[in-house]
């Protein structure tokens, strides 16, 4: 059994959120339980199969066999924040550390996050130390979105710290308690709070396989940040479209005057064409933007599920009577 002291011990959930991943978690399961056993806690791991058209389902299960591990099979792939969402709910340690399943998140940090959890922290969070390996348009990009996301002032999303985090039971429980369905994890983590500690680590090189990361997906999870936890966009159309209407008004007034006391003919029949499509085009762009915050909305008030399990597998520490 996954336990080495007294029932009174402190206890650990691992969750993997794993989509195609199934030659990694070969290498992960291993390595983690032995980890795991190193640090004399309670605990368990649990696999989220978020869809995967590959063997990483059988693979999990093959570990649920074994006392502490657990696998959860989404019906469909509903992507990775629904699957930290599903294996949050399902963890029951007293502390929950999240962490990829290509093994670029480090398993040995894990000692480190459960010193400083141990010293007090309530958050460890893993912050890459450098970008190196990324493009110049990925680099450019997140610098540019963390500068956007923590345009406001009431709590900051950590630059370049990612979901690989352990959290304790009380920041778990806040983030369940949260009944948005449009989650961006990273600005969740950030806006429930608590003692946070940053731990600095290099993501080390994917071991199997390529990222289903692509840019249309990062940059759709970029949009979705920015209008969860901001609502500058709405404010920026409002400025633009005054900045824009004060000088139109204004060059319509000279003109008219011009005309009504000088006789001068009104011409300049192109730049009239290209200030229109001008305009229409900055009203294209304005709905577009207001539209994006209607449908959050829109997706909110339907209220279905984040998520569908369609299987389980295994068991994992046995929740304590209070």
């Amino acid at each position: 059994m996954p336990a080495t002291a007294d029932t009174q011990a402190r206890s650990i959930s691992c969750v993997i959120p794993c989509y195609n991943e199934a030659a990694n978690l070969r290498h992960l399961l291993p390595l983690l339980e032995d980890i795991l056993w190193a640090t004399r806690l309670r605990w368990e791991i649990i696999v989220v199969d978020d869809g995967s058209t590959d063997d990483t389902a059988a693979v999990a299960q093959a570990w649920c066999e074994l006392s502490g591990f657990r696998c959860i099979s989404l019906s469909r792939n509903f992507g990775k924040e629904a699957a930290l969402t599903a294996g949050l709910a399902a963890a029951n340690g007293d502390a929950v550390v999240l962490l990829d399943g290509d093994l670029q998140h480090t398993p040995e940090l894990i000692h480190a996050m459960i010193a400083q959890w141990v010293a007090g922290a309530e958050v460890v969070y893993a912050v890459r130390q450098e970008r190196s390996d990324e493009s110049r348009f990925k680099q450019i990009g997140s610098k540019l979105f963390y500068k956007f996301v923590n345009s406001s002032d009431r709590f900051e999303v950590p630059k370049d710290a990612g979901d690989f985090r352990l959290m304790d039971r009380k920041v778990v429980d806040a983030l369940m308690s949260l009944p948005e369905r449009s989650r961006f994890m990273k600005g969740l983590y950030a806006w429930v709070g608590f003692r946070a500690v940053a731990l600095p680590y290099t993501p080390a090189p994917r071991a199997e396989g390529t990222t289903t990361f692509n840019a249309r997906r990062l940059l759709s999870l970029a949009i979705d940040g920015l209008t969860a936890f901001t609502t500058w966009p709405l404010r920026l159309v409002s400025v633009v479209g005054l900045l824009l209407a004060v000088p139109a008004f204004a060059y319509g007034a000279y003109v008219a005057v011009d005309h009504l006391l000088f006789g001068n003919s009104v011409s300049g029949w192109t730049t009239i064409v290209v200030s229109l499509m001008f305009f229409i085009g900055i009203q294209m762009i304005s709905t577009g933007i207001v539209g994006e915050y209607i449908a959050r909305i829109y997706e909110e008030v339907k209220g279905r599920p984040l998520y569908v399990v369609r299987r389980e597998h295994g068991s994992g520490l046995e929740v304590e009577e209070t």
